[in-house]
């Protein structure tokens, strides 16, 4: 008979062992590609043939508090989310939770090498920032014809 006891069901033991080293070691992603959770702004970044899209998801931003530029190879995103609800003199609401980010925000992104800077367009509608930057012509693919 073995001196361990794991209960009724050893799974369980192996659930707490896994929470217990999350929390020791704060979380960390579980893959090269996972994001941190508490970035600000979201973003998708995909591409097609002729350009690399950029999607963050920014409710809440004006878009006059943003700023996009393109530094050597590097998208930067930054502004500021002000408060929903701006609080007044008087007012005694206590926050005891807050999960909305609020305040300035920086976001970079590398890009990949045939991004092209002087082809860059930004647009802001219902809470998303889309960014388009066309790819250098070198490297679009095209059809060669056999002769």
């Amino acid at each position: 008979m073995s001196d361990l006891y794991f209960g009724a069901d050893p799974f369980s033991e192996f659930d707490r062992l896994q929470r217990q080293m999350a929390n020791l070691f704060g979380g960390f992603p579980s893959s090269i590609r996972s994001g941190n959770s508490g970035a600000f702004p979201q973003v998708n970044v995909g591409s097609t043939d002729d350009s690399i899209e950029i999607l963050a998801f920014m409710p809440g931003v004006d878009p006059k508090n943003l700023d996009v530029s393109i530094d050597k190879g590097l998208l930067t995103l930054s502004g500021e989310r002000l408060p929903a609800r701006p609080q007044e003199a008087g007012d005694d609401t206590r926050t005891y939770a807050q999960e909305r980010f609020v305040g300035a925000f920086r976001r970079v992104i590398e890009l990949p090498e045939h991004a092209d800077p002087d082809k860059v367009t930004a647009q802001y509608s219902n809470g998303c920032l889309t960014v388009s930057i066309g790819k250098r012509e070198a490297s679009k693919p095209r059809v060669i014809t056999v002769q």
